[in-house]
């Protein structure tokens, strides 16, 4: 296998998009979907120290998302490795008693859907709409990164088109209100100060409210009304009005977007000390 060809390169339609500084607000999100499927849902709770660290976890999910997409080749092939690596060691029994292993396709290839589904909803509501052609790009690039994490091609739709039933399908049929889902709300309601040097205590005590209402807001919005009801999660007409505001603002500073916020990958994997290329436009 080519592995070079399974990395997007700069230019393509996911260096454009996923790198978006406003999709941040999104990641409570795709973490709400990839816990509410039972099998990620178990292995998070039973195998994850996210109730005491959250911000480790978003961490180390950017680090996947990013070093896939910005990392180049080599960091790519070795982080599809060490994930693939991990996860064969993430296995037990279900609250049902149904054993469960965290590569069982289905379960293991959702993760990498929802990251793609969140990168284009989130630049429909916060960003620049995709265009159908660029959806159609970004989900073949998408979807052949995943190779090299192990995620087969017949374990996700062959093009966007039909993605959206194997979504409604997934969110519809296979996602709950699983245990790790509750640990994802309740670290939203009251999140704990992420530990960076350039964040001290005062400065944090100052951004968390509204940081905090701000990502509650867009993660219940995005949902959708039957997850919300699955979940437990409070919706309003006020509620509705205030997240449309929110998505008229946030889209109106797209034309105004300075590059560094456009593609936050490459900058992301220097802090991180993981090795980036120069970034690109």
């Amino acid at each position: 296998m080519n592995t070079t060809a399974l990395v997007p390169t700069p230019g393509s339609v996911s260096w454009r998009y996923a790198g978006d500084a406003r999709l941040l607000s999104t990641g409570a999100y795709a973490l709400l979907l990839q816990v509410a499927h039972p099998t990620v849902g178990a292995g998070v709770t039973e195998h994850s120290n996210f109730r005491a660290d959250p911000w480790g976890r978003l961490l180390r999910t950017l680090d996947y998302s990013y070093a896939m997409t910005f990392g180049g080749p080599e960091l790519a092939v070795a982080t599809g490795r060490g994930i693939r690596e991990m996860h064969k060691r993430i296995k037990g029994v279900k609250p049902d008693g149904e054993r469960y292993h965290a590569l069982e396709p289905e379960a293991y290839a959702w993760v990498h859907a929802t990251l793609a589904h969140s990168i284009v909803r989130g630049h429909e509501v916060l960003g620049k709409p995709m265009a159908d052609d660029e959806i159609e790009l970004f989900y073949l690039e998408w979807r052949r990164s995943g190779e090299l994490i192990g995620v087969r091609e017949r374990d996700l739709p062959d093009c966007w088109e039909e993605f959206g039933p194997y979504f409604e399908r997934m969110t519809s049929e296979r996602l709950e209100r699983t245990a790790a889902v509750d640990e994802v709300l309740d670290a939203l309601k009251e999140p704990t100060r992420p530990d960076l040097r350039f964040l001290p205590p005062a400065a944090w005590r100052l951004a968390r409210i509204p940081a905090a209402h701000h990502i509650d807001l867009v993660t219940a919005g995005l949902l959708g009304p039957d997850l919300r009801d699955r979940f437990g999660l409070r919706w309003s007409r006020a509620r509705e009005q205030e997240l449309r505001l929110l998505a008229r603002a946030s889209r109106a500073t797209t034309p105004l977007l300075p590059r560094a916020l456009r593609n936050v990958g490459p900058s992301y994997l220097r802090w991180r000390d993981l090795e980036a290329p120069p970034a690109a436009a």
